[in-house]
């Protein structure tokens, strides 16, 4: 694995990682063109109880029966917090325009731990940024409602809020972007920044940041009422995206 991440990961994370990345090279030899780690791990807000591990795992060859020749090694108990996503070079390229949202926060926030960065060269074109930020906060919307609806208690509940609030936290993100800004990547200021451009009430939204990160308890009462104002916030920010 790369020398420069020694110094940017704890140490646990280093240690696990690294041993990936030596495994998946004894699988595919030359055919692993690169692994990159990406999202919170990458970006300094790691949290070993909250945080996915998010890798860019680069192939010469993605073909199902090649990624299958990883599913042993993926599967093992002590890689459980790690989400691999695999590409091709090729497909890489030729997906930014579909995924401008995905690719821009990879591009801005990644750690190189095996082979060449993928993602220093690639062209985003973001004509289609505003589209997909509508497109999936609106999904989102709907997938709320129906998961509350579904939900089965206090836990279940927290789950659903502290789920959307993190993958939300990236379209915001985006948001900023579309104002003519260069957003932050720490949840704290992306916050910030969408109460200074949108003058959304974000009060909120630092509350269910404060109860994911252990900071606060919350009762279900208080769970439902997050979620209920979080809707509420993101019905009025697709509002706003829909007149840019």
């Amino acid at each position: 694995m790369n020398d420069a991440p020694a110094n940017k990961l704890p140490k646990k994370l280093y240690s696990l990682l690294n041993d990936l990345v030596g495994r998946l090279s004894a699988i595919y030899g030359e055919g692993l063109v690169s692994v990159t780690l990406y999202g919170s791990a990458a970006s300094g807000e790691y949290s070993r109880r909250h945080s996915n591990v998010n890798l860019a795992i680069i192939l010469s060859d993605t073909s199902m029966a090649n990624i299958a020749k990883a599913k042993s090694t993926i599967n093992m108990r002590s890689f459980a917090m790690i989400n691999p996503v695999f590409f091709t070079e090729d497909y890489l390229k030729r997906s930014v325009d579909v995924f401008p949202i995905e690719f821009l926060d990879m591009k801005e926030n990644h750690i190189v731990l095996h082979g060449n960065d993928p993602f220093t060269a690639l062209n985003i074109d973001t004509r289609n940024l505003r589209f997909q930020c509508e497109q999936e906060l609106r999904s989102k919307l709907l997938n709320i409602k129906r998961a509350y609806l579904k939900n089965r208690g206090r836990s279940s509940l927290e789950g659903i809020l502290f789920k959307y609030f993190t993958s939300v936290m990236h379209i915001i993100r985006n948001l900023v972007r579309l104002k003519g800004k260069a957003p932050a990547y720490a949840k704290e200021d992306i916050l910030e920044e969408a109460y200074v451009l949108f003058n959304i009430d974000t009060g909120n939204m630092r509350k269910i940041l404060a109860a994911k990160n252990r900071a606060i308890k919350l009762s279900r009462d208080e769970t439902e009422r997050l979620l209920f104002a979080f809707t509420s916030d993101l019905e009025k920010i697709t509002a706003e995206i829909d007149r840019l």
